[in-house]
């Protein structure tokens, strides 16, 4: 009988295997070799649409983009004056004083490393609004009332606009006059002088740039967490008000709990698109301040720097990589 079982089991482990065979065969075409040109590509000088020869020159590309130096600046004097020139120039990256005395930190690429400090703090504050606005209205769409299904409609549709679309949007509404609709609603309130520029002061910008993503987003983690407080049986909670738990304890004993795995596919989903954010980077703020994916854009079409562009790609699909294992970790996804 053992024997027969054993048999049987070999048969079907066999035939998953040979069913498998055609969906490694798609990923192997449309993801790894893609991948593997890329990283190929990232090694060498290549230029896009370009009829120049291509060389191999290692690990230059990566050098490049993660070169840093500090140089101390005497007085009246530039940056531009202490930092090297050869074999490459270094650009200002940032300023700082140290014991009396002026220092300036030069990078190849100072606007990568800038790239890579505005996407982490984006993904950051973008994440967590979004995460909190969505557990809030998760949770007022998941109770009962009269419209409810009218209300779950109407939320999505910021979401359902496409990110290009809703970027002119807010291009309008941000505008830097009280032609914009939030500057003349703030000039109605008595805040501002209806002429703040929210899309090109570079203190403003990456405020701007995470509210209209938190506007668009809320309401895709919303429908994620909402499908997670429907799997939730009421059983438990009028087991727990039979034992006398207010509202309170059994959010943080039921509701929290159980809703974990659905909370972390929601939170690793968001915080990979939000790493890989070009949309509203692209169209609102344009060359002015750059995600990662932008500039790698602009170093592919821009520069024609195909070599340098894979490069970067290859170092943001890395951290994507790096943020999605420490949360299937962090959250314990896998034993779920």
């Amino acid at each position: 009988m053992s024997q027969i079982t054993n048999n049987l089991f070999k048969k079907e482990q066999s035939l998953a295997y040979k069913m498998l065979i055609p969906t490694i065969l798609i990923l192997l075409i449309v993801a790894v070799y893609p991948l593997g040109q890329v990283v190929y590509t990232s090694f060498t000088n290549r230029v896009f649409a370009g009829v120049e020869e291509t060389e191999f020159v290692g690990l230059d590309n990566y050098t490049s983009l993660f070169s840093l130096t500090i140089k101390e600046m005497p007085e009246d004097t530039y940056a531009f004056e202490v930092l090297p020139r050869e074999p490459k120039r270094y650009k200002e990256l940032k300023t700082f004083s140290l014991l009396n005395k002026q220092y300036v930190i030069g990078s190849i690429h100072p606007d990568f490393i800038e790239s890579i400090i505005n996407t982490i703090i984006f993904t950051f504050f973008a994440v967590f609004l979004e995460t909190l606005f969505g557990f809030i209205i998760a949770l007022v769409v998941n109770s009962k009332f009269i419209g409810r299904g009218v209300m779950r409609a109407i939320m999505l549709l910021p979401w359902a606009v496409i990110t290009v679309v809703s970027a002119r949007i807010w291009e309008w509404i941000l505008f830097p006059s009280r032609i914009g609709f939030l500057n003349m609603f703030l000039s109605k309130l008595g805040i501002g002088n209806g002429q703040i520029s929210f899309l090109t002061e570079s203190s403003l910008q990456l405020p701007s740039l995470i509210m209209v993503d938190v506007w668009k987003t809320t309401p895709f983690m919303a429908l994620l967490i909402l499908a997670g407080l429907q799997l939730i049986p009421n059983e438990l909670y009028e087991a727990s008000r039979v034992d006398g738990a207010g509202k309170v304890k059994q959010f943080f004993s039921i509701t929290l709990p159980l809703l974990k795995p659905s909370l972390a596919v929601a939170l690793i989903f968001r915080t990979l698109a939000s790493l890989r954010v070009f949309g509203l980077f692209q169209v609102l703020v344009g060359q002015q301040k750059y995600s990662m994916a932008s500039y790698n854009y602009y170093q592919l079409i821009g520069n024609r720097a195909m070599g340098l562009a894979s490069a970067i790609s290859v170092v943001i699909f890395i951290i994507i990589f790096i943020f999605a294992v420490m949360y299937m970790k962090t959250l314990g996804v896998e034993n779920e």
